[in-house]
């Protein structure tokens, strides 16, 4: 199973209108991702996805494209698909930090071994120790008020029980914000707020003591990552269950997160982390040092929410149970990439035990979005 060619296909998809989303990083209107489509000698294809968004980890369609083209590509070919530690240290050896480019290239490389063996991912990577439904939260955008209203008591009535409002934009509409949604849900809720690293440490701990009415059960990345005495600091002195999302991108970045006391979880998704087998290394780590971890997400399309799926389905410490991530990437947008595409009924994702990743890629529509 020899890698002999990779196809990168840039894409563009809008999001609904009702979910476009708004942060301390911007606007999310549309989606400009990356597929990528692996093929081995025995003529065997995997698909995989590159959900790259130049604001939050600094690639691009066509950067990422680019760099696999001209320099991933040429590094892994002759590389078994089957050897992923083997790919890892090609792909790094290449290439420092692009993630969610390397990610697409090794998660093509799990779903072809999977097809191969006519077995789900997640039997590769150990067997499944959860449902393969799985439930998540709705993260609410940074909204204007009267919007941030409607859409929460939307979110309750379509049967949402954790619900994360983005924050990190302005403080004081920020607080507003969350005391709004807090009110419309109601006391039994779970509420969560995630700043994207939009405030600093002395606004991070003034606003979260000024939440402290709305019982937050979880803030998420209040201040800019790589300040992980700032993060520990506003942990210890609000008192406030932290998880670490932009701190955390590789096992060198959740190493500091454990040795500084920083966070109580960490948001891990095969994307950000480069692949599905460094996020289960993370995962891993985590887990022995008491750390649970948790599902983010950069509005995935089938690929990479399937690969997400995979991960949490065969990782113990993936506690979604505890703290829901998020796996409605799919659902955000206008169409879907796949001709099965995930089952998406609400909070609720369900995988499906078809080999592989299981996603079967509709080309007619990604010709129909390809960008030009």
């Amino acid at each position: 199973m020899k890698i002999t060619r990779i196809e990168t296909i840039p894409v563009r998809i809008p999001l609904k209108p009702e979910r476009r989303m708004i942060s301390a990083l911007g606007r999310h209107d549309v989606s400009d991702f990356l597929l990528v489509r692996v093929e081995t000698a025995d003529g065997r294809e995997g698909w995989g996805e590159a959900t790259v968004t130049p604001r939050w980890s600094g690639e691009t369609c066509r950067g990422a494209q680019a760099l696999i083209d001209d320099v991933l590509t040429p590094a892994v070919i002759g590389c078994p698909a089957d050897d992923i530690l083997e790919l890892d240290r090609r792909l790094d050896a290449f290439a420092v930090g692009n993630w969610f480019a390397k990610s697409a290239i090794e998660m093509a490389c799990w779903d072809i071994q999977g097809r191969a063996a006519g077995k789900p991912v997640y039997e590769l990577l150990g067997g499944a120790c959860r449902p393969l439904t799985i439930r998540s939260r709705f993260s609410l955008g940074a909204y204007d008020p009267a919007r941030a209203r409607r859409r929460a008591a939307e979110l309750v009535a379509a049967g949402f029980t954790t619900i994360k409002v983005k924050v990190g934009v302005n403080p004081v509409e920020d607080v507003e914000r969350v005391r709004i949604v807090r009110e419309v849900i109601g006391p039994d809720i779970a509420l969560t707020i995630d700043a994207n690293g939009g405030w600093d440490v002395e606004t991070a701990i003034r606003c979260i003591r000024e939440l402290e009415v709305c019982q937050l059960t979880l803030v998420e990345q209040p201040i800019p990552p790589g300040d992980y005495t700032g993060l520990a600091r506003v942990r210890r002195e609000t008192g406030a269950t932290i998880l670490a999302d932009e701190s955390c991108f590789d096992l060198v970045h959740a190493q500091e997160l454990i040795r500084h006391a920083c966070c109580d979880a960490i948001s891990l998704y095969p994307g950000k982390n480069g692949g599905i087998r460094k996020a289960c290394e993370i995962a891993t780590l985590a887990g022995e040092h008491g750390i649970a971890c948790s599902i983010g997400s950069n509005l995935e399309w089938d690929i990479g929410t399937a690969a997400m799926a995979h991960f949490i389905v065969a990782m113990p410490n993936m506690h979604v149970e505890l703290y829901p991530g998020d796996l409605l990437g799919p659902d955000y947008h206008e169409v879907s990439i796949a001709r099965n595409p995930l089952d998406i009924q609400g909070p609720f994702t369900t995988l499906t035990a078809a080999p592989g990743l299981g996603i079967e890629v509709d080309r007619d529509v990604v010709e129909r979005h390809r960008i030009a």
